[in-house]
């Protein structure tokens, strides 16, 4: 078998082998965009903020000192940069900015006497996504965020941000809208796809090492949708409620991590609402905890169409407005202005977030390594696709293999595939994250559209064809079926050595989906194929958790989620055993809706952008996930942290002590079977007065030879031992004996032992 070396390529991405950069110094044009301040015509003079000795604190102090209360406003306004004619209304005047990209997020206007580059916007999380339209821009899709959460890697995570950090730089951007890590409250949701899974430990290390990755290319990334933005239903208005404690032990606290992983150079603030107000102008979220506790440096850019008000906002914290004009109104440019000059928002604000967006641009290198406009020609699509594969292959989860079916044995004579057009291409999730295949026709579609409605479509298609990956690795016949007439499908299945059956479910941003079942009768589907012919593997292509009502009747499962531009290669190379299954689950998947705190979706899709409905998060508070299931007794389908393997791993002799404010804990791993593999081991924690019984604490993926055997160490961040004290404003640890485990899953504890930790408290930060 052979595996791809991660750490290798992390460090030839990191160290330029594959991902160099040239950095051509180019003049920056004047913008003439609506609002731009007008550039002076006055001799250059020397630019001592361009001296990269100093830090960039420094540079910014020394940029401000020359800069006019008009050009630090300019900093705050941000425009869409696509042909959109459909945003012109009676009273806006939209129009296409100058030195927009095509098809792209937006941009930020530069100051070329000052040697500000403009800020050029593109999304998203997984590569370099386009507007919809004839022509999009064609480039290297990841698999989803939750595909990456399932790889357990940060390391591969980081490889992977690096590399669409590149094809961005390349493209002429400077500015990615990604770090996406909502946690998986609702299972329904359509931009599950893009998060980081349902823990706040593991969403917040994985995102965070994505944005670090990004970072690495002189590109700012987002960290997004700050914060409780856990549906699309009613999400520009939902006013979701939640109490401080549970808040900061959950989605704050993924957030949290993150930012000390990645340090992003900004933040997105989220449509919702969070305890009645709206959370691009929360001052509890963006001053007090953002910026003040965690001493966030950066700027907080708003959602598109999330901006509600000039002076409260900008008093709240917001320090941009993007993607005018999907606002009703362009409240950071003239209405700024005014609100300055009239005291209503302070010269002290203004130069704040002047002073906040330079010192993410500079954070990151994007003045010294300008971006050249588009080369993307330059690109190494080659290495590239294998830093996807392999993120897609790490991240496929095996839950499910009876009587070893799964790698499909060398001796079969016919394999027939079934459905998710897997003759010609891989799933792709919906909306302003969707990135289009490099090697796709000119409109990036390789399958026609099947969602005509507008966004979040296409639907659309990698054209990576696992059909022709099986054919290049097996002797085997190798035919299709689409699986549209279900009698003809069971028909041909029982004819066949080997059936796999490719379930989808599409997603999107903008829409949840109304249930966990795969749509449009593929159940029945599973279920008859799989009652002709018992060597039926199942492949899911989903966007998160989905029910499986034919699970006993099928030999093998593989959730491979959305696998990127190299996926159909990836599951192949998993099919066949060329690579062993390394996944392990990032959300719970339920056994039926009933499980949930929230068994009917809240909100309502035919309400208005007016309307004010609610959402009570209080419910399960920080109890999200696993420890909703912990705390409530229920058994899911599939537990968080589950992974079947090709191979078999022993875990023990675990130990524990306390270390400074946290948890040491030492543990071997061995390979006890016949390949090599990686085993995905789970720390947990148990406290007393915890919203649940237990927390991920730590965790580690282990590479290993047969019979090879790896003594690990870990540590657990004190804050995973705490809770969140409100009236002083920190962390409490309690005295007392804690439980340590050592596991496979959140329900497959191998060992455990206790440990007595002394009372600690800790700072607003959790130091």
């Amino acid at each position: 078998m052979t595996a791809f070396r991660s750490r290798a390529l992390f460090v030839r991405l990191l160290a330029g082998s594959v991902l160099a950069i040239a950095a051509p110094a180019v003049a920056q044009t004047t913008n003439n965009a609506p609002g731009a301040a007008a550039a002076r015509t006055e001799a250059p003079k020397a630019r001592p903020w361009m001296n990269t000795a100093l830090g960039a604190d420094a540079r910014v102090d020394l940029l401000l000192k020359e800069m006019t209360l008009d050009e630090k406003l300019q900093l705050t306004f941000g425009y869409f940069a696509t042909n959109a004619d459909w945003l012109k209304t009676p009273i806006k005047n939209w129009v296409y900015p100058k030195d927009g990209l095509p098809a792209s997020a937006g941009i930020v206007p530069g100051i070329p006497r000052l040697g500000i580059p403009s800020q050029w916007q593109t999304d998203a999380g997984v590569g370099v996504a386009s507007q919809r339209g004839p022509t999009p821009r064609l480039r290297t899709s990841l698999p989803s965020g939750i595909a990456t959460a399932a790889t357990w890697n940060p390391e591969l995570a980081q490889a992977g941000g690096a590399m669409i950090g590149n094809e961005a730089f390349l493209s002429g951007f400077n500015v990615q809208l990604a770090g996406g890590m909502n946690l998986t409250r609702e299972p329904r949701n359509g931009r599950n796809f893009e998060y980081g899974g349902e823990d706040p430990l593991l969403a917040g290390v994985i995102t965070g090492h994505e944005i670090k990755g990004i970072q690495s290319q002189h590109v700012v990334s987002t960290m997004k949708h700050y914060a409780f933005n856990g549906q699309e239903t009613n999400r520009n208005n939902i006013d979701h409620k939640i109490g401080e404690q549970a808040a900061r032990q959950s989605d704050l606290l993924a957030f949290e991590i993150a930012n000390e992983v990645g340090q992003p150079g900004s933040v997105m603030c989220s449509y919702n609402r969070v305890n009645g107000h709206y959370a691009c102008e929360n001052d509890w979220l963006l001053n007090t905890v953002l910026k003040r506790d965690w001493g966030f440096k950066g700027y907080v850019m708003s959602d598109w169409g999330a901006t509600h008000s000039t002076s409260e906002a900008a008093n709240a914290g917001l320090d941009q407005q993007s993607g005018w004009a999907f606002d009703r109104s362009a409240y950071f440019a003239d209405a700024l202005r005014e609100a300055v000059n009239n005291g209503h928002v302070s010269e002290a604000r203004a130069t704040d977030m002047a002073r906040r967006v330079l010192w993410g641009m500079f954070s990151v290198g994007a003045f010294d390594k300008v971006v050249a406009g588009d080369r993307a020609t330059t690109i190494d699509y080659a290495a590239h696709a294998a830093v996807t594969r392999a993120d897609a292959e790490e991240g496929i989860v095996l839950l499910k293999n009876t009587a070893g079916l799964l790698p499909i044995a060398k001796t079969a004579k016919s394999i027939l595939l079934i459905g998710a057009h897997a003759d010609v291409g891989v799933l792709s999730g919906g909306g302003s994250s969707q990135v289009y295949s490099h090697n796709a026709p000119t409109n990036g579609l390789i399958v026609a559209d099947e969602f005509p409605s507008g966004f979040p479509g296409p639907k659309t298609y990698h054209a990576s064809s696992p059909m022709k990956a099986l054919q290049a690795r097996t002797g085997a016949t190798v035919t299709y079926l689409d699986g549209k007439d279900v009698k003809a499908a069971a028909a041909a299945a029982r004819n066949a050595d080997v059936v796999v059956v490719f379930g989808e479910q599409w997603t999107g941003e903008s829409f949840d989906v109304p249930d966990l079942n795969l749509p449009a009768g593929q159940n029945a589907l599973i279920d008859a194929v799989a009652g002709a012919n018992r060597k039926t593997v199942v492949v899911l292509e989903t966007g998160g958790p989905v029910v499986m009502p034919w699970l006993g009747k099928v030999g093998a499962v593989l959730e491979a989620w959305y696998p990127g531009t190299a996926g159909g290669e990836a599951i192949a190379r998993v099919l066949t055993g060329e690579v062993n299954p390394s996944g392990h689950l990032p959300a719970t998947f339920p056994a039926s809706l009933a499980q949930l705190p929230r068994p009917k979706l809240e909100g309502d899709p035919k309400l208005d952008r007016d309307s004010h409905p609610m959402g009570n998060y209080d419910i399960e508070g920080a109890a999200v996930g696993y420890k909703w299931f912990d705390k409530t007794g229920a058994k899911p389908l599939f537990p968080f942290g589950y992974g079947l393997s090709y191979t078999n791993f022993a875990m023990g002799g675990l130990t524990a002590a306390p270390q400074g404010k946290g948890i040491k804990a030492g543990f071997s791993v061995k390979n006890t079977g016949a390949v090599q593999g990686k085993a995905v081991a789970q720390v947990y924690v148990s406290g007393a007065g915890w919203e649940a019984p237990k927390r991920l604490g730590a965790f580690r993926k282990v590479d290993l030879a047969p019979g090879a055997e790896q003594a690990v160490s870990v540590t657990v961040d004190p804050r995973l031992l705490a809770t969140f004290d409100v009236a002083s404003g920190g962390w409490k640890i309690a005295g007392d004996d804690y439980k340590v485990m050592l596991a496979t899953s959140a329900a497959d504890v191998v060992q455990t032992v206790t440990v007595r930790v002394a009372a600690q408290t800790l700072d607003r930060g959790g130091k």
